[in-house]
């Protein structure tokens, strides 16, 4: 039991527990991913003290014991052989017993009726003296045959007595005790084992308790507030909430628009009014789920919303910064190197390193451009979000005030306020939102085709799905050449299958 439950929680281990860092993985820096990499580390212990259990339960005690039965397999096989041959000796001497016992009889019966014979030729008057003589003469035979006959069957039947008594009084019991004490032998060795497993067990019960305390530890950190502003966090947007749609009256010739009372200043004209002509382009931004194409992706990440495009371009920045400070010190090292090489020539020729150092300067004189063009393009991200950031309080205030009320004509009265916006703001209400939700919903609710299962396959494997022979499928995405294709079950549940088991059909 302690060694299936140890290669449980080994391959629970090896499948979900990162093998590289993933402090740059933005799931880290949720609560509920943290609590679940110390629930599998603390399960990797667990493990480990299970392994610990079944080592010494292998070397203890299966190991010792099948030994020891190999060794009660051979005494008892010794102790039935000592029986089976005392058995074999009784049974010959009874049967000697029983050979003098019916040749004495045979004995008797030839000399009663020799002597018979001899009676009755003595009392014959025809009978001659010698046949008498003769006839007498072989009954005395006989009796002295049976007489000895009637000797060697007493001294057999003493000796199968004896034998007897010695079979069920002495080496019948003898063998019988050593069998019983062979058993107990037995009984004390498993009574050992049981004592071994639990102290074994009892050994590593306050490590397991620690891992134990660790995972109770681990779920108790999960904080829904925390992974809440986490993920507010990493998704918000950095775009502001539209503005009320302005107010189109058609019945007044001169003042044609006005506004309700709105959460904030509407932008798209001079006096603050939303422009009903971006109000299409707005769309994106108004309804936030809606099914919209992919947006195309740009090198300077322009094609996000801007708090999401100033983290992205800000990452570029750190993952250049580490490759430049690499490429230096590979530079420092190879200069090195070639100073030792010029001054000990026997150890290497200088020249031999010059393609390496021109290959490094090149690759640092590319990482400086690419590191001064991601930060010009953070730049003007950081400037656009400061130009696009309004008065908040201005524009809530404005919304709560009850005394803002619309006139006659629909327009707002003379103490609302107006203010004017970039053309940068009006770039900015542009720009897609939550390309995050678009992607996610559009992959869920757009299958690309439909394809049958050839053959049966078992996902075993993170990421793959299992399917059965026949059963029918949704295609989400072809095959991008490694020869998988992801696919999702009607039954629910998507994942990865191969391409070759499949019979596809394109919408």
């Amino acid at each position: 039991m302690g060694f299936f439950s140890f290669l449980i929680c080994r391959n629970l281990v090896k499948k979900y527990l990162p093998k590289q860092n993933t402090r740059e993985d933005p799931e880290s820096k949720f609560c509920q991913y943290q609590a679940f990499l110390q629930v599998v580390k603390e399960l990797n212990d667990f493990a480990g003290q299970r392994e610990v259990v079944a080592e010494n339960l292998m070397t203890q005690i299966c190991v010792k014991l099948s030994k020891h039965a190999q060794e009660l397999k051979q005494e008892r096989k010794l102790h039935f052989h000592k029986g089976r041959r005392a058995q074999q000796h009784l049974e010959n001497s009874f049967k000697q017993l029983e050979n003098s016992k019916r040749k004495f009889k045979q004995d008797c019966r030839e000399a009663e009726k020799a002597m018979l014979v001899a009676e009755k030729l003595d009392q014959d008057l025809n009978a001659t003296k010698a046949d008498v003589e003769k006839a007498k003469q072989q009954a005395n035979l006989l009796s002295h045959l049976a007489e000895e006959s009637k000797n060697e069957y007493a001294s057999f039947l003493q000796k199968f007595n004896q034998d007897q008594s010695q079979f069920y009084f002495l080496e019948m019991p003898q063998i019988f005790n050593n069998l019983q004490e062979m058993d107990e032998r037995r009984t004390v060795r498993l009574k050992e084992g049981y004592g071994i497993f639990s102290e074994t067990e009892r050994q590593v019960m306050p490590i397991i308790g620690k891992c134990l305390d660790g995972m109770k530890a681990a779920a108790d950190s999960v904080n829904k507030k925390n992974d809440s502003q986490v993920l507010i966090e990493l998704h918000k947007s950095g775009f502001e909430r539209p503005g009320d749609v302005d107010f189109e009256d058609f019945s007044q010739p001169i003042n044609r628009t006005s506004s309700y009372r709105s959460l904030g200043t509407p932008r798209g004209t001079l006096d603050g009014r939303l422009d009903p002509r971006l109000l299409g382009k707005n769309k994106g931004k108004r309804w936030l789920f809606s099914k919209k194409n992919k947006p195309v992706i740009t090198e300077d990440f322009s094609h996000l919303p801007p708090e999401q495009r100033r983290k992205k371009l800000q990452q570029k920045i750190e993952e250049r910064n580490r490759e430049l400070q690499k490429e230096i010190n590979q530079r420092d090292a190879l200069n090195k190197m070639k100073d030792v090489y010029q001054k000990t020539p026997h150890m290497g020729v200088p020249a031999s390193l010059e393609p390496k150092i021109s290959e490094t300067l090149s690759n640092i004189e590319k990482l400086h451009l690419e590191i001064q063009k991601y930060k010009s393009w953070l730049a003007e991200a950081k400037s656009r979000m400061l130009s696009n950031r309004p008065d908040n309080t201005l524009r809530y205030s404005r919304h709560l005030d009850p005394t803002t009320t619309l006139n006659n004509n629909g327009s707002h009265e003379k103490g609302s306020p107006d203010a004017t916006h970039s053309n940068d703001s009006q770039d900015a209400l542009n720009q897609p939102i939550y390309t995050e939700f678009d992607e996610d919903f559009e992959d869920l609710a757009s299958p690309i085709g439909t394809c049958v299962a050839m053959y049966q396959f078992e996902g075993s494997s993170e990421g793959t799905i299992s399917m059965t022979e026949g059963e029918e499928l949704s295609l989400m995405e072809e095959d991008k050449g490694d020869g998988w294709t992801w696919v999702r079950r009607s039954k629910g549940g998507e994942g990865y299958v191969p391409t070759s088991y499949l019979r596809v059909t394109l919408n």
